[in-house]
């Protein structure tokens, strides 16, 4: 059955897969959704005996239909090779009476590289076939990890560019460092005075300018999004979730058929979103439990039906979920009003233009499937301080959000079904964080010797990640206001 992509604004006009890949957002705005979710229609025993590979295949050739098995396979093999420090890919780690889904084991200990390590091989093989003939710029705003998970993923891959904005102070030091020492003739990355939503919000308008699309054309370039609103981003998100029910099954901890919970620190929503679409397919997802750190902006949408971005932004020790604007939540919305894309469009204009939309009681009802909360920065603390010390477990300040919510969700419905949380960042990305919550050794300390020092602690070796950027010299220095951001891009791609 082929499954064809539509746009949350659009008119109804379908595309393929590859696409909808290219693409990255439609011209109206929207983004691109399946026409239809697809059955996963392979038995659960038989998925417990497969690899993280072949797991991927089963799942994303359900929905990348005009990919043939030769290449699809051929991008599957090469994301998911020895870029991650384990074989299992994302293996499964049980503590504290939950399942951490480790997803942090790429080149860039985050979960961004699950999918941005088969996205450049996507999107190639899509140029391809549509006949492409112009080098594709990836252009993307980072809240931390999108970005040098983008960046090591298109390094040096033929026939395109990559370039990455992120806010020059609301990063961590080593998501910073990560991304100015990135190698590779194709990468450029640029710091803005600003904050995330202001990056993303000018890479958005950078799409929609018609008059830059003609100048880059001009000179041989067009622009495609690794942002997490990239259909290619989310469906390679969807094939973890599957694989972690699959291994559960395989442990014994729960039989083909039984529910579990999933639980995702969220920021964009692309994450959980997969999750949903996992559930949709079959898979058998009690609850989707959404984790909000201080900019719980999503909390309060579950609570009230109202999403309200104007709200103080808060930097907090878990930065790529200090987001105000969900670009995926757009998904959901289009599913809640019944796949119109009028009344979507209608309520996107809404929070663009007043910072504010609220849904009907009807639309409100389809969210039964999802719970939300948030932790404070003290539970956030607190929730890796707990976690080390019952199950001598170190988990970085994202999943501790996770863990936090997880631990409210229980205490609220007394739900103890078995549980998945979303593990999304190694310790290492946040050392600083992380050594604060679990030992007093670190004052003073920079955060290569934190590094150093959680490493005596945990018994967890230093990622790979980490070392390699420990020396590497900073290649990119560039800084700009949000504004001269278009100037920035043509002058990276040498258009004067």
């Amino acid at each position: 059955m082929q499954v064809l992509y539509k746009s949350t604004r659009g008119k109804g006009e379908t595309v393929t897969a590859s696409m909808a890949i290219l693409k990255g957002l439609s011209e109206d705005g929207g983004l691109f959704v399946p026409t239809s979710i697809p059955k996963l229609d392979v038995p659960v025993e038989k998925l417990a005996q497969m690899t993280y590979q072949e797991t991927a295949y089963e799942v994303m050739s359900r929905f990348l239909t005009d990919f043939t098995e030769e290449e699809l396979k051929n991008c599957i093999v090469n994301a998911y090779d020895e870029k991650f420090d384990t074989t299992e890919i994302a293996p499964l780690h049980e503590a504290d009476g939950a399942y951490y889904l480790e997803l942090f084991h790429g080149s860039t200990i985050a979960f961004k590289d699950m999918a941005l390590s088969i996205l450049p091989h996507l999107m190639t093989t899509a140029a391809r076939k549509n006949q492409v003939k112009n080098d594709i710029v990836i252009l993307t705003a980072t809240s931390g990890d999108t970005g040098k998970a983008a960046l090591a993923g298109f390094a040096d891959v033929p026939g395109t560019r990559i370039i990455v904005f992120y806010p020059k102070h609301g990063v961590s030091p080593i998501q910073e460092k990560q991304m100015v020492t990135q190698k590779g003739a194709n990468t450029a990355v640029v710091g803005i005075t600003g904050n995330f939503d202001d990056a993303q919000t000018a890479v958005k308008k950078m799409f929609n300018d018609k008059e830059l699309a003609a100048e880059l054309n001009e000179a041989g370039f067009q622009f495609s999004s690794a942002n997490s609103i990239n259909i290619g981003r989310l469906v390679p998100q969807i094939v973890y979730y599957v694989y972690a029910y699959a291994k559960l099954v395989k442990k014994g901890a729960i039989k083909a058929g039984d529910e579990i919970n999933v639980v995702v620190p969220t920021g964009n929503f692309g994450n959980i979103l997969a999750a949903f679409y996992a559930k949709q397919m079959g898979l058998p997802i009690h609850k989707l439990i959404c984790a909000s750190n201080e900019n719980k902006v999503l909390f309060d949408f579950f609570r009230t039906g109202t999403y309200d971005r104007k709200r103080d932004f808060i930097l907090t020790t878990s930065p790529s979920m200090d987001i105000l604007i969900s670009s995926n939540l757009e998904r959901l919305i289009y599913r809640l009003t019944g796949e119109n894309a009028e009344k979507c469009a209608e309520l996107m204009q809404a929070l663009s233009q007043g910072g504010e939309y609220t849904i009907t009681d009807e639309m409100k009802a389809g969210l039964a499937d999802f719970y939300g909360n948030y932790c404070s920065e003290a539970e956030t603390k607190e929730a890796i301080h707990e976690t080390f010390e019952k199950a001598d477990y170190v988990i970085d300040p994202h999943t501790a959000v996770a863990a936090g919510v997880y631990k409210k969700y229980v205490k609220d419905t007394d739900d103890t079904l078995p549980t998945v949380i979303a593990s999304t960042a190694s310790p290492y990305k946040f050392t600083r964080s992380v050594m604060a919550a679990i030992s007093n050794k670190g004052e003073g300390l920079d955060d290569f010797a934190l590094a150093d020092e959680l490493t005596k602690i945990s018994g967890v070796k230093i990622p790979r990640a980490v070392e390699e950027i420990r020396t590497a010299p900073v290649l990119h220095d560039r800084v700009v206001d949000a504004p001269d951001m278009p100037a920035a891009v043509k002058d990276i791609l040498g258009i004067h």
